[in-house]
């Protein structure tokens, strides 16, 4: 498997505030800070808002879901503009876009087909604007462990979002009318493009070419190792979302209340936090390049204690281990990004986003339409069953992929001298 150099190893125990010292570092953090609180209040205030102008549960829900889709969209057309642009213009650019889209949002005579179709221009640009971001922290940060630590502080600002956002957006409405909420994430949109104008330096494009969206999808997956560890992003959380799409289902069945359902839904994201804190504070990055194989194979089997079909300590305890094990995840940061040519970073990055975002989307999917003919317990059972098995196979391909590529470097080597 892959591994860190010497130098990369000793900088191991510096942690998490050393990154903060690079000069742009604050201003992509605040900004980043910014937009992502601004979207989860724009999420649940136009919620509201189209609830009240329509009466309707599903167009309601519309709201959430339209996400999706223009997310996998844009993901798939827009990619390739990560690399052929530079980054601080399309960062401010897309900042921008959501500016607007959030503030026409505002406007009283906005209808809901209108609401919606803005909606969906957000999530449209998102992962470009993601994609392009997580491509330009190497050259903010290196491609070492400045890097690493800094996509996971981003990561965990994400992360932390779903716990405490919508409780935020919940306390603005009691407040605010909804479009007054979705005012402060307009504000919140143009200050993260004023801190990434003012705060970033300009840097070049990567490359001139222009390929076609499918052309840049076979040019990252197109290569076997790059391909494996995508995947190995890709597909872990598409199990791993499982039984959390469940859980309203699986406390109902086991005779929980609503407080039980609130803690449960705690559970997965507070031990992810904690992993990756963990990882990111306490490890050196030669031992978090280690863990990635034994946590990754054994991340998904705690949902095993579901057979049993448990009560809801032993659930909540599946839940804390599975979000635990995912601290595999900042060594897996470092082998993706020394894997990646630096013309292809943008559009692997974007990629990456794109495909995480959608496949999770589709597990839930996946899992509401097993527990229509299984029992929840049963489901979630089998999720860490295939999933296991799954990862398990992506390591064995990985494995095979580097030694694929050391043999051919060694057939070529005399060659080139």
């Amino acid at each position: 498997m892959p591994t860190v150099t010497p130098a990369t190893a000793e900088a191991g125990s510096a942690g998490y505030l050393t990154v903060f010292r690079t000069p742009e570092f604050p201003a992509v953090f605040a900004a980043h800070l910014m937009s992502v609180l601004g979207l989860v209040v724009a999420e649940i205030s136009l919620s509201v808002l189209v609830y009240r102008l329509t009466g309707s549960p599903l167009m309601s829900a519309l709201t959430f879901a339209l996400g999706f889709l223009p997310y996998a969209l844009g993901g798939t057309l827009l990619a390739g503009i990560a690399d052929r642009r530079p980054a601080r213009r399309v960062l401010v650019t897309c900042d921008l876009v959501c500016a607007a889209c959030a503030a026409a949002m505002v406007l009283p005579a906005t209808p809901v087909a209108a609401l919606l179709v803005l909606r969906c221009a957000m999530a449209f640009v998102a992962p470009l604007f993601q994609g392009t971001r997580n491509a330009s922290l190497p050259d903010i940060l290196g491609v070492g462990e400045g890097y690493v630590l800094g996509r996971s502080l981003l990561r965990m600002v994400a992360q932390s979002a779903q716990l405490i956002g919508f409780g935020l957006g919940g306390l603005l409405l009691t407040v605010l009318a909804p479009r007054a909420a979705i005012a402060l994430t307009a504000a919140g949109f143009l200050g993260s493009a004023l801190l990434l104008r003012l705060g970033t330096r300009a840097r070049p494009a990567r490359t001139a070419v222009r390929t076609s969206p499918l052309a840049g999808i076979r040019a990252v997956l197109g290569r076997r190792r790059l391909r494996a560890l995508t995947l190995l992003f890709w597909l872990p959380p598409l199990f791993l979302v499982v039984p959390e799409a469940l859980l309203a289902a699986y406390t109902d069945s086991i005779g929980a209340g609503t407080a039980v359902l609130g803690l449960m839904m705690c559970a997965l994201p507070v031990g992810t936090l904690a992993g990756e804190l963990w990882a990111g504070a306490a490890l050196s990055a030669r031992t978090r390049s280690r863990i990635v194989v034994p946590l990754a194979a054994a991340g998904l089997l705690p949902f095993l204690l579901y057979a049993g079909r448990p009560g809801a300590p032993l659930a909540l305890l599946a839940l804390l281990l599975a979000g635990l094990a995912h601290a595999y995840t900042l060594g897996l940061d470092q082998w993706y990004v020394d894997a990646v040519p630096d013309e292809l970073r943008g559009r692997a990055m974007t990629l990456l986003g794109t495909g995480l975002m959608t496949l999770q989307g589709a597990g839930m999917a996946l899992a509401g339409l097993a527990a229509e003919f299984f029992p929840v317990h049963a489901v979630v059972t089998g999720s860490g069953v295939l999933g296991t098995a799954v990862v398990l196979a992506l390591l064995a391909e990985l494995r095979s992929a580097i030694r694929q590529e050391e043999r051919l470097r060694g057939e070529t080597a005399p060659a080139v001298k």
